[in-house]
């Protein structure tokens, strides 16, 4: 695939625009340098206006040669000779004197003085070159006898040569500062797309290993704490988390697939035995069938448990909504099991208020969540041990069904995962590892909550809050511990 990768866009984008702002900068300073030097040399001809000129040249007006003589005066007593170079212009336009000591034959072309000819103010400015290519800026006052006869003119000339000289080294300056500049932005700008890059990359890279399969890929070189740094980190615990579920997932197939080929063995092995003794022995006939009929219905349990899980995952489970009694179902699961706590020498005590607990629900589903809770508290309890079955009513619209079992317990690592799909603490016990996430969503679909206590080695309590409708509660006619065995 072509793309536009992120250094050429920043180099592209960013590189343009600070390009396009040092030019700016750079033509906007060196303009303003311009127009202040350049303003420095107009103020300075501006010192010398024609009332100046006047004072000097109206002492000489009534000699004969007064025009010439007042001029030799000014320019022999002009004190900026050192800046500036003054002509002296007689009426006919002919240079006559000059500051340089120098003798002006040739014509030169002066527009200021023809323009202060024709000036109101009789004085005019001109910037231009010299015949011999000297660039400079110049200004010309008329003098004009008191008469009104026109006398002559004085030109000065200030050489634009240095300025514009100084002019070119600030540019060359300002050229260095931008390219300097620029080539510092590019060198830190690129250092740091590359911290940004190179990480990015690795990212993709670790994703597309851990898209292909190797969960074991993870991001391990960012060494600063920031934005990109969370997303590795993140990305590694994604790739954690993809890690224990596919491990889960795997020990969820080995399971199932043991817990599968047990009860098919089981009625497999008998269907074959049957086969073999045909109607000789009805004794060994009605064991076999009651096997075979208690294995199928242990399979039909488990692909029940196993659609259920499905409809969990992909969130169709409907429940069949009804006006129900919580501690009726609660009272026919914990008579099923009677039986079963007898034969495995567990000590099973229930204690539930007489009250009713009606409430709007699956009943079928209830019995369920009842039904995974007590065999886990069954599986993971030794002979002779004891569980507890206790359900309160705090208030008129809630009911706790508490189950502590004195079973093997969980570990504090293990506990924080155990409503996790296909999650087992203990994987040399029974069971696929989804009954109880399956009924954390029923009892989530009933408006209720799970909440799991343990400690290893001493047991488990499941405590089950779910609402119920209000109703009078009546606090003596409860029972006390009843030992369900007895």
């Amino acid at each position: 695939m072509n793309y536009l990768s992120i250094t050429k866009r920043w180099f592209i984008n960013v590189a343009s625009i600070v390009i396009v702002i040092l030019l700016s900068v750079s033509v906007l300073l060196l303009l303003s340098m311009r127009n202040y030097y350049y303003g420095v040399a107009s103020m300075a001809l501006d010192a010398y206006s024609s009332d100046k000129i006047a004072s000097t040249f109206s002492r000489y007006e009534a000699s004969s040669s007064g025009f010439e003589k007042a001029g030799r005066d000014f320019v022999e007593n002009f004190p900026d000779k050192d800046i500036m170079a003054v002509w002296i212009i007689d009426r006919n336009g002919n240079i006559i004197l000059s500051s340089s000591g120098f003798q002006i034959k040739e014509k030169v072309d002066m527009p200021d003085y023809v323009n202060a000819l024709s000036s109101e103010h009789g004085s005019a400015r001109f910037t231009g070159r010299l015949p011999s290519g000297e660039k400079i800026i110049a200004s010309t006052c008329i003098y004009n006898f008191s008469t009104g006869v026109h006398g002559g003119a004085v030109r000065f000339m200030i050489s634009l040569e240095a300025i514009d000289s100084q002019l070119v080294r600030i540019c060359f300056i300002v050229a260095f500062c931008c390219v300097f500049m620029f080539a510092l932005l590019i060198l830190s700008g690129s250092l740091f797309i590359r911290s940004i890059v190179n990480p990015v990359k690795d990212i993709g890279d670790t994703a597309k290993k851990i898209a292909g399969g190797d969960l074991e890929a993870r991001i391990d070189r960012y060494p600063y704490n920031d934005e990109i740094g969370e997303l590795c980190a993140t990305i590694n615990d994604m790739a954690d988390k993809l890690a224990t579920s596919d491990r889960l997932k795997n020990d969820f197939i080995s399971t199932v697939s043991h817990e599968l080929r047990t009860p098919l063995t089981a009625i497999k092995g008998w269907g074959e035995t049957l086969l073999q003794i045909g109607d000789t022995d009805s004794q060994m006939t009605e064991r076999g069938m009651g096997v075979i009929i208690n294995e199928a219905s242990r399979l039909n349990d488990m692909v029940e448990e196993l659609l259920d899980f499905s409809r969990m995952s992909s969130g169709r489970m409907k429940m069949n909504n009804d006006r129900i009694d919580i501690l009726a179902e609660l009272d026919e699961v914990v008579f099923s099991f009677k039986e079963r706590t007898i034969k495995d020498g567990i000590d099973l005590v229930y204690n539930v208020p007489h009250t009713p607990a009606p409430a709007n629900g699956d009943a079928s589903r209830i019995k369920q969540v009842f039904i995974n809770i007590l065999d886990n508290a069954l599986k993971y309890t030794e002979h002779g041990g004891k569980i507890i079955i206790f359900a309160e009513i705090p208030n008129p619209a809630t009911l706790i069904i508490s189950i502590s079992d004195t079973g093997a317990g969980i570990s504090p690592e293990d506990l924080p995962h155990i409503k996790e799909k296909f999650y087992k603490a203990n994987t040399t016990v029974r069971g696929s590892g989804i009954g109880l996430a399956v009924a954390d969503e029923i009892i989530r679909l009933h408006n209720g909550e799970i909440d799991i206590d343990s400690v290893l080695g001493e047991g488990t309590t499941v405590r089950i809050t779910v609402p119920i409708s209000p109703f009078e509660k009546d606090t003596t006619d409860t029972e006390g511990d009843i030992s369900i065995n007895e």
